[in-house]
């Protein structure tokens, strides 16, 4: 098994605090993320630091990892001293190997003793030289879904969210007004326990905005199509436009051309934007006789040219 320096991975001192470590992880993952960095090698990298990050972080597979080195894993899964072939070798039982300062029961520590003149693994109490220490709680992440009325509006809303084991726990969400998909919302603490004493890890909103039939976001403002008959368009009408707030009322001029947009002060995604209904002249599929005979007229008697 290849032997991976966790510390090194995320430059970080073998002395340092579970919150330096914490802090290395947050600023590395940021770099090399996938969705943030496309370059190669960025995901292995990413994946290397995230596994030097749940390692160091978690006190029991911290302790294991100090002392047996590439070996921490066998030890901590299967609840044993690691034998040679959890070493790369093959065969050779830790356990079997009495004598040197460890005593009866402590063939571990003598072989090493025995490799380099010293008591290997004598950490003190605390695990690590005598000193207590207490880990961080990891960070979770959950998508949060908003239409675009409650996204613009905010507020509070009522979250659940399933745990390990099948069970749900509610969140009360604060949403502020005006977010914006990929944004996230952090609840401070309410992420996985902290061991030892240490801070529990936080929960991280991120939104996600579904998508509204009615509306194009650009920016802080909202541009809707707003089809009108060719009648309306040529003579003036009244319509109603769809907004964030409910339907309104808008005048059309007459002499609209299709494409023509109706700037809509105020009503917007936030309140800094505007709302731009766009005019599309719409004809129908299917006319009957009368609107036949009535278009047919109108084409012979108008003498407005629309290519020159």
């Amino acid at each position: 098994m290849d032997y991976k320096d966790y510390y090194q991975v995320l430059g970080v001192r073998k002395d340092a605090s579970p919150g330096d470590i914490q802090k290395a992880y947050r600023k590395l993952a940021r770099k090399f993320h996938p969705d943030v960095n496309k370059d190669a090698g960025a995901e292995s990298r990413f994946k290397e630091i995230s596994e030097a990050k749940e390692v160091l972080t978690d006190a029991d597979k911290r302790s294991k990892y100090d002392r047996y080195g590439s070996a921490w894993s066998a030890a901590h899964e299967g609840g044993r001293e690691p034998r040679y072939e959890d070493f790369g070798g093959g065969g050779f039982d830790f356990r079997s190997f009495q004598g040197g300062q460890g005593g009866p029961g402590s063939g571990f520590s003598s072989f090493f003793d025995m490799l380099f003149g010293g008591a290997a693994g004598q950490s003190g109490a605390g695990g690590f030289g005598g000193r207590d220490w207490s880990a961080p709680g990891a960070d979770h992440e959950a998508e949060l879904s908003l239409t675009l009325e409650e996204a613009a509006q905010g507020g509070e809303r009522e979250l659940k969210l399933g745990e390990q084991g099948g069970s749900a726990r509610t969140y009360r969400v604060k949403i502020p007004a005006g977010v914006r998909s990929g944004q996230r919302i952090r609840l401070s603490g309410r992420g996985a326990k902290g061991s030892g004493g240490g801070a529990d890890g936080d929960l991280f909103l991120r939104i996600a905005l579904r998508p509204d039939p009615r509306f194009e976001l650009d920016g802080d403002d909202l541009v809707t199509k707003v089809p009108v008959a060719p009648w309306e368009a040529a003579l003036g009408a009244e319509v109603q436009v769809p907004t964030l707030g409910g339907p309104l009322t808008v005048k059309i001029p007459p002499g609209t051309s299709s494409g023509r947009r109706i700037r809509l002060r105020g009503k917007g995604f936030r309140k800094e934007g505007d709302l731009y209904a766009e005019l599309r002249i719409t004809v129908p599929e299917t006319l009957t006789e009368r609107e036949r005979e009535l278009f047919a007229e109108l084409g012979k008697d108008s003498s407005f040219r629309p290519r020159g």
